[in-house]
C-alpha cells in the first residue's frame, strides 16, 4: 500500500504540474486572441474573463490526459534514472503490478475527465456562446469604442461615437458610413451623422440596429456633386454581425442527455467523442508506462518526443474519426476500435520485450 500511494502521489504531482503549465500556455494564447479582438472592437472587453472561465472545462478535458501522459513519463523516467525501478523489479514488482499501480491515478483522472466532458464542458460552452452571441443593446454598446472609427463586418461599414454612456444606453455625436452600391468603377456611399443614438434589438429576429436621432444622411458617389441630403428625426441602420456572433458550436453546447436521444450524425459523433476523451485516459497511461523505461545514460527525457508524437497521433486519429462520423462517412464504433488498437499497442510495448526474452531464453 505504501508503494502504491508513493507511485500514485508522484504521478499525480507530476500530472498536476504539467497540466498547470499547459493550461497556462493555452489560456494565455486564447486570452491574447480575445484581447486582440476586443481591442479592435470585435468583442466586448467585459465578457473576456467570463468566456475564458466557461471555456476552462473544455481545455481541461483535453489537457488532463496529456498531463497524465507526460507526468507518467517524467515520474517513472526519474525512477528508472535513479535505479529505483531496478530495486522494485528485484522486489518482485513486474510490469503487470506496475500497470495496476499506474491505473489507480489514471482511473481518478478518467472520472474527472468524464465529468468534465459529459456534464461540465457542455454547460460551459453553452454559456460562453450565449455571451459571445448576446445581441442585447448593452453588448452592442460595448462593441462600440468611444472616440474610435471601427469597421463592422465585411461590407465596409464604419461606425464612430464621440461618447458612450453604457448605463443609459446612449451614444453622442454618432457617425455611420455604409456603402450602398458598389460597381467596378463607382461606389455609392451613405454617410449618416446624428446627435444621439442607441443600439436596439429586434425582439423577433434578434437583429441589432443602430437607431439614430436628430441627424442627417448624405448619399452619393464620392467626387460628384449630386449628393442627396435627408434630415431625419429617427433613422435605423442594421449593424452587421460581428465575427463573435458567428462562433457558434451548437453540438458541443448540447447536454449529453439530448445527444443520447438524437439520431443526428453530428450529435452521435459528439456523444461518442465525449465518451472517447475519457476512455483514452487509461490507454495513454499504459502507453506512457511502456515508453517510460530508460536508464541513467539515456536520461529521463529520451523518449519524450516520440511519446508525444504517439499521443498526438492518437488524438488526431480520434478527431478525424469524429469528423467522419459527423459527416456520415464512418460508423461510430470505429472510435472504440481505435481505442482497442492503441490499448493492444500499449500491452505489446509493456509485455512484449519480456515475452521475447523468455522465448529466446527457452
Amino acid at each position: 500500500m505504501k508503494l502504491r500511494g508513493y507511485l500514485a502521489g508522484d504521478v499525480l504531482g507530476h500530472t498536476l504540474a504539467v497540466s498547470s503549465v499547459l493550461l497556462a500556455i493555452i489560456l494565455t494564447g486564447r486570452f491574447v486572441k480575445y484581447l486582440a479582438e476586443a481591442a479592435s472592437g470585435k468583442l466586448a472587453a467585459e465578457i473576456l474573463l467570463p468566456v475564458m472561465f466557461y471555456r476552462l472545462p473544455g481545455f481541461l478535458e483535453l489537457l488532463l490526459p496529456l498531463g497524465l501522459f507526460i507526468g507518467i513519463l517524467m515520474s517513472y523516467g526519474r525512477l528508472y534514472v535513479e535505479s529505483e525501478m531496478v530495486i522494485l523489479s528485484a522486489c518482485g514488482v513486474g510490469p503487470a503490478k506496475l500497470a495496476s499501480f499506474t491505473l489507480a491515478p489514471a482511473l481518478l483522472i478518467m472520472l474527472v475527465v468524464a465529468g468534465l466532458s459529459l456534464l461540465v464542458t457542455p454547460q460551459g460552452v453553452a454559456r460562453s456562446e450565449a455571451l459571445l452571441n448576446d445581441p442585447q443593446a448593452l453588448q452592442g454598446l460595448q462593441l462600440l469604442a468611444a472616440g474610435r472609427f471601427q469597421p463592422r463586418g465585411d461590407d465596409g461599414t464604419v461606425t464612430y461615437a464621440a461618447d458612450i454612456d453604457p448605463e443609459a444606453g446612449e451614444l453622442d455625436q454618432v457617425f455611420l458610413y455604409a456603402p450602398e452600391d458598389r460597381t467596378a468603377d463607382t461606389e455609392v456611399a451613405g454617410v449618416t451623422v446624428a446627435r444621439r443614438g442607441s443600439v436596439v434589438v429586434d425582439p423577433e429576429s434578434g437583429v441589432r440596429y443602430l437607431e439614430l436621432r436628430d441627424g442627417y444622411r448624405f448619399s452619393g458617389t464620392p467626387g460628384r456633386a449630386d449628393y442627396r441630403i435627408v434630415r431625419f428625426g429617427t433613422f435605423g441602420q442594421r449593424l452587421p454581425d460581428t465575427p463573435s456572433m458567428a462562433r457558434s458550436e451548437p453540438v458541443d453546447a448540447k447536454p449529453t442527455a439530448a445527444l443520447l436521444d438524437s439520431d443526428n450524425a453530428e450529435d452521435r459523433a459528439a456523444l461518442h467523442w465525449r465518451l472517447s476523451v475519457a476512455l483514452m485516459v487509461p490507454v495513454v497511461a499504459l502507453l506512457a508506462l511502456s515508453l517510460s523505461k530508460t536508464n541513467h545514460r539515456r536520461g529521463r527525457y529520451i523518449k519524450l518526443a516520440p511519446a508525444l508524437l504517439l499521443h498526438l497521433s492518437y488524438l488526431f486519429a480520434l478527431a478525424s474519426i469524429r469528423t467522419s462520423v459527423a459527416e456520415g462517412d464512418a460508423p461510430a464504433y470505429q472510435m472504440y476500435l481505435l481505442h482497442l488498437g492503441f490499448f493492444a499497442l500499449a500491452l505489446l510495448l509493456l509485455f512484449g520485450p519480456d515475452r521475447m526474452r523468455r522465448l529466446r531464453g527457452a
